[in-house]
């Protein structure tokens, strides 16, 4: 029997897709291919939720953290081949790489101290005092200092706090209080002199002076609720706030908090992306799909595509040396088992 072209043109599209595992599921057929699911490591064994990541691309290694496990697992940054298991945490939250002198840091929650390992050996080579509770992070590199959440209602205050420390030495420099029992992720200005945390429980944006250790701006998040993940674009002035009730993402002017527009986003969503080289957005969302937006020029951007992932990949970190975007299946949401997915960022055309 001769089938029409059009039958021929199905079965073609529907042997690629079955041959990458991906759907291609879009808002914008145009952008179907940003993202391909290349690989899939199986993490049998793991319950709970996984966390955030690390990369060291000179060493071939992706670190993350297993919050819910108590771990750090550690793989093959270009295979997504599982390496090792490092235990001696309580709730492993954020990861920090210090490649100039091998060493990582773990912030780590509950009533445990954040951890500082040997990036060879893996050991737990010291600590850092701080208070209880430490969970989200944020890098300066050109200052080379950390900025860490501690504090908050997992831990039974009703206060956080903004640690300010040299991630080398532990020396505290200072600490911003917050009359917040959830403050979640933060974006810090490599070029300025501001970082943007998201205080989720009383639903605003706080804009802290670093230097000076003191709130200078709240922009209250009008568009939905529990604003949580947060990603920027720097040069362009933008902040990508994710809320998760219901799940939004809203463009801020970074330098006035005023809307820019919003779109709808994944639902339980834990990290949002800015790709600089591309200009777009990943949003990473438990319900089972990453939401991609593309930024045109400041003041415009439109929702690309919805990239199928798997319930529970609501954690991930895009690599641009490698064009790669991993994302952690975490199976306290959809129980459909643990994983790490690789996929490959297509170029923007």
């Amino acid at each position: 029997m001769v089938l029409p072209k059009a039958a021929i043109l199905v079965l073609v599209l529907f042997g690629a897709l079955a041959s990458t595992g991906r759907a291609a599921e879009a808002t914008d057929p145009s952008g179907s291919d940003t993202l391909t699911l290349i690989a899939r490591t199986e993490l049998p064994g793991y319950t709970g939720d996984f966390d955030h990541f690390a990369a060291d691309v000179k060493g071939n290694r992706l670190f993350l953290a297993a919050e819910d496990h108590g771990t750090l697992e550690v793989f093959n940054l270009k295979t997504g081949e599982r390496l090792r298991t490092v235990g001696g945490f309580d709730a492993p939250h954020s990861i920090l790489y210090l490649p100039d002198i091998n060493r990582l840091i773990v912030t780590d929650g509950g009533k445990s101290m954040t951890k500082v390992l040997d990036a060879t050996t893996y050991k737990i080579t010291g600590a850092i005092k701080l208070t209880p509770g430490a969970d989200s992070a944020g890098y300066d590199a050109l200052r080379k200092r950390y900025y860490i959440v501690t504090g908050g209602k997992d831990v039974g205050m009703n206060q956080c706090f903004l640690a300010d420390i040299d991630p080398a030495t532990g020396e505290k420099f200072g600490e911003v209080e917050f009359d917040s029992n959830h403050t979640e992720a933060m974006a810090v200005a490599q070029y300025g002199n501001h970082i943007y945390i998201n205080v989720t429980d009383k639903n605003y944006m706080a804009v802290v002076d670093k230097t000076k250790h003191v709130v200078i701006a709240t922009w209250p998040i009008k568009e939905a609720e529990q604003n949580a993940p947060v990603a920027f674009d720097e040069p362009n002035r933008r902040l990508f706030v994710v809320t998760r009730k219901p799940g939004k993402l809203i463009v801020l002017n970074a330098d006035s908090g005023a809307t820019v527009t919003a779109f709808d986003a994944p639902l339980r969503a834990d990290e949002a992306i800015f790709d600089k080289a591309d200009r777009r957005v990943y949003v990473l969302g438990g319900e089972g799909y990453i939401g991609v937006y593309q930024e045109d020029d400041p003041d415009h951007y439109r929702e690309l595509a919805h990239i199928p992932s798997a319930p529970g990949a609501k954690t991930g970190i895009l690599v641009p040396a490698l064009n790669r975007l991993y994302v952690a299946v975490s199976p306290g949401e959809g129980k459909t088992g643990a994983a790490l997915l690789q996929f490959a960022v297509a170029p923007r055309k």
